[in-house]
């Protein structure tokens, strides 16, 4: 973590998996890493002391941190070998997506809430206005938009260009107006969602808050994610576009992904077989 851990997307969630992993595997040696162990651990993780039920993909995630470490210590020259390491399958994609009526109903039960009041009504409409990664937007400094061109730029200066990319964008009409309020009321060089002029460093508990207010379920921050993504493919915006807009540098992952929103989805296929041969 200290040599690697500040370099990647989301240096907070790696930090979360490091402790999570400690306690188990802190005494093991890295021979000692095999199925069995990796097994027990996402048993004992499912099943914490604390009574709290944590997420699969959680778990999934902290054994690909463990990968991760044991491939970097072998790159560097600490192991002699690599060992396998036995992963958990993947959860099924969630295809969780927000309608606009729903979308309005959590950011009026963000600001009609006093828990987060101040902050989660501008990430929700950041997240789905711009379509970015919780990470990007809790990142997001005053000098990255640019109100003269219109511009949010989320690439950060300096940071190692990783599968998970960022975009500069145009910012929409409708988040313009948010935007230039919440501007009016922070510092030039701040973050863009703060509290008490201070970042933000995760928004899952009061997102959590909001969602039951709203009544809502199955959502999480990601959801505005895709809830973006969902509403350009049903608009007809061409897959370039939606591409460049998420930070990917192809279209094939929205396609697969996405494509069963477009309005004439499959309609070719499925003509093909009124035609006389």
């Amino acid at each position: 973590m200290s040599e690697h851990g500040h370099e990647v997307v989301s240096p907070a969630q790696i930090a979360n998996s490091v402790r999570a992993l400690l306690p188990f595997w802190g005494h093991l040696v890295v021979t000692e890493i095999t199925e069995q162990t990796c097994r027990g651990y996402v048993r004992q993780r499912r099943h914490s002391i604390t009574g709290e039920a944590v997420a699969a993909g959680t778990v999934r995630n902290d054994i690909i941190v463990l990968a991760a470490a044991i491939r970097h210590d072998f790159q560097q020259g600490r192991l002699t070998r690599l060992v396998h390491i036995w992963m958990p399958p993947a959860s099924k994609r969630r295809e969780r997506w927000l309608t606009r009526q729903e979308a309005a109903s959590l950011i009026r039960a963000a600001r009609n809430g006093q828990h987060g009041r101040r902050h989660l009504p501008l990430f929700i409409l950041m997240g789905i206005y711009t379509a970015a990664r919780k990470e990007a937007i809790l990142s997001l400094r005053w000098t990255q938009v640019d109100f003269g061109r219109g511009m949010i730029d989320f690439r950060t200066p300096g940071r190692e260009a990783t599968s998970k990319g960022r975009a500069q964008i145009p910012i929409p009409r409708r988040l313009m107006t948010f935007l230039r309020y919440a501007r009016r009321h922070s510092s030039p060089t701040g973050f863009v969602i703060q509290y008490n002029g201070k970042p933000i460093k995760d928004v899952r508990k009061g997102f959590r808050f909001i969602c039951k207010r709203a009544g809502l379920d199955g959502i999480c921050p990601h959801t505005l994610r895709h809830t973006a993504a969902t509403w350009m493919v049903r608009a007809d915006v061409p897959w370039w576009q939606i591409a460049r807009y998420l930070g990917h540098t192809t279209t094939r992952q929205i396609e697969m992904t996405y494509g069963h929103h477009r309005p004439e989805w499959l309609s070719a296929a499925a003509s093909s077989f009124d035609r006389r041969a």
